[in-house]
């Protein structure tokens, strides 16, 4: 995989600057197309004024603040962007399956940036649900973060089918790196397999051109995410690559444990792929 386009989702106001910075750090070094979507859908007026008596009002006025918003979010992106090749769209829809939908089009999308708790469903992405329906790679910013070293990288292994998906997407990240280490956490009575498991990757890895070291560590289900971080801290590692596990039960999210970890304490960049 090589990265040649970057998708990032533009919102007003300050939440999405540090995404933005990392997402047009990240297009001049692969020297990739900067996409940027903006995107809200509009509430009903029923939900501000049940009894529709002023109905077309609300509506107006919702259609206002909208439209001001995409203008805004368009003014953040274009100022990031400026000096690279981007594009850029605006739709009505709910964020998350805008971008969805629109990475149709990238080979990476750059989330995160701000907090991830759902603040609203109408104007804020959410990031797990993205990184199970889009079909790509989700680079997700911790809340501050402007730019991805990625000099040193962990490789959270499991012998899934996501966590394979996970480590060919990055590759170039990977590549470019000058720490990676491939650590699988598993029980104690697993120890073997999850050993010939990494030396198996980093073996494949070498083939790419990646010098890496295959690591396990004996701990419960509950300490993965203690030990991958921990491990990260003691590389100067400021990027985590993990497949993303969930399915969907009665059209909600279900989310594993790891997933739902390196979300919730954004330490550090993660790239998850599903």
């Amino acid at each position: 995989m090589s990265v040649k386009s970057i998708l990032v989702h533009a919102e007003p106001g300050d939440r999405c600057e540090a995404r933005l910075a990392c997402a047009a750090d990240l297009a001049r070094r692969f020297d990739a197309i900067l996409m940027g979507v903006g995107a809200q859908q509009l509430q009903s007026a029923a939900v501000f004024d049940p009894f529709g008596m002023l109905a077309a009002e609300f509506h107006t006025a919702l259609a206002e603040q909208l439209q001001a918003d995409l203008t805004s979010a368009e003014e953040s992106f274009r100022r990031h962007a400026a000096g690279l090749k981007a594009e850029w769209r605006a739709v009505a829809e709910t964020p998350t399956s805008a971008v969805a939908r629109t990475a149709r089009g990238a080979d990476l999308i750059v989330a995160g940036g701000a907090p991830l708790e759902m603040v609203d469903v109408f104007k804020s992405l959410d990031v797990a649900e993205l990184a199970i329906t889009a079909g790509r790679p989700v680079l997700v910013a911790p809340p501050e973060a402007r730019s991805l070293k990625g000099e040193g990288v962990v490789v959270a292994w499991k012998d899934t089918r996501e966590a394979r998906r996970a480590l060919a997407d990055a590759l170039p990240f990977l590549k470019a790196a000058e720490r990676v280490v491939v650590l699988e956490v598993c029980d104690a009575d697993r120890v073997d397999a999850a050993t010939l498991h990494t030396e198996e990757v980093v073996a494949h890895l070498g083939r790419h051109g990646v010098r890496a070291t295959p690591m396990v560590l004996a701990a419960p289900d509950d300490q993965v995410v203690t030990e991958l971080q921990a491990q990260a801290e003691a590389i100067e590692a400021d990027l985590i690559v993990s497949g993303c596990y969930g399915h969907s039960r009665l059209k909600e999210w279900a989310f594993g444990g790891v997933t739902k970890d390196l979300l919730r304490r954004p330490e550090r960049f993660v790239l998850l792929s599903h």
